[in-house]
């Protein structure tokens, strides 16, 4: 998998994976998605591997949804809706897949961790992110809803009042803001970034596993129970988005680099 879109390693028990396309800041597209997974159940199935580690290559963590994939077929209402349900659909996979795994996942920020790459990260047990990490729900920006849980993850760790305002704004937030939302674990320098990572991996592998299998589900059963269910919601919610002219406007003026104007239809 070392040449592909993730790059899969295991040492002293850790399993690392990469996000591996950098051009597109790691965006999230149905071919990185379907290698994660595959990536994901080796770590499972790997009595070896204890813990696992989720990054980005080229400096950027994930970009998020791929919207040159959304509009590979033109701007066709009913044909860009179909597309993105199957995305979100995927996105969503992801998430559950994270939280099913009972092996400790810690998300290393860097960079853009923007739309459904930031979301990906919430959804993991740890979040560690560098100085220079920038994370946005950027879905409002082209008339989109979160996908990968968004909404109910935040909800859940910060509220409904503060997850209404990241998610209705969508303002760029530093690694700082979200250190004291307390929503990563901790903020160090680009320099220390893999150092303090590798820490806490090591650190994990050398717990009780089957302990800390149990921990993870039992945060499934108290603080996730709910999120198959808003996974489901957001599909249906996006599927009716992308059929919006607001949502035409918005990936337009975004290929055009101008600012959008909404009609509310």
């Amino acid at each position: 998998m070392s040449q592909s879109l993730v790059d899969y390693q295991v040492a002293e028990h850790i399993a690392t994976i990469t996000f591996n396309d950098p051009k597109s800041l790691n965006a999230f597209g149905t071919p990185l998605k379907n290698q994660v997974l595959i990536a994901l159940d080796k770590a499972a199935a790997d009595d070896q591997v204890r813990v696992i580690i989720l990054q980005g290559a080229g400096g950027n963590f994930s970009s998020g949804g791929d919207i040159k994939e959304m509009l590979s077929e033109g701007l066709d209402k009913d044909i860009v809706s179909k597309k993105l349900r199957g995305m979100v659909e995927g996105a969503g996979e992801v998430s559950l897949k994270l939280r099913h795994i009972h092996k400790p996942i810690i998300a290393k920020l860097e960079g853009a961790v923007a739309g459904a790459g930031m979301n990906l990260a919430l959804t993991c047990d740890f979040r560690i992110a560098a100085d220079n990490a920038k994370f946005v729900q950027a879905f409002v920006n082209i008339g989109l809803v979160p996908d990968a849980g968004g909404i109910y993850l935040l909800n859940q760790l910060v509220g409904a009042a503060k997850a209404t305002e990241l998610v209705m704004l969508g303002d760029k937030l530093k690694a700082e803001d979200m250190a004291r939302l307390n929503l990563v674990n901790d903020v160090v320098s680009i320099d220390e970034l893999e150092a303090t990572v590798q820490a806490l991996a090591l650190r994990l592998s050398q717990l009780p596993g089957k302990a800390l299998a149990a921990m993870k589900e039992s945060f499934n059963v108290h603080a996730f129970a709910g999120l198959s269910a808003a996974l489901d919601t957001e599909v249906e919610q996006q599927t009716v988005m992308a059929k919006t002219d607001d949502f035409i406007e918005g990936v337009s003026a975004f290929i055009a680099k101008r600012k959008p104007v909404y009609q509310g239809k």
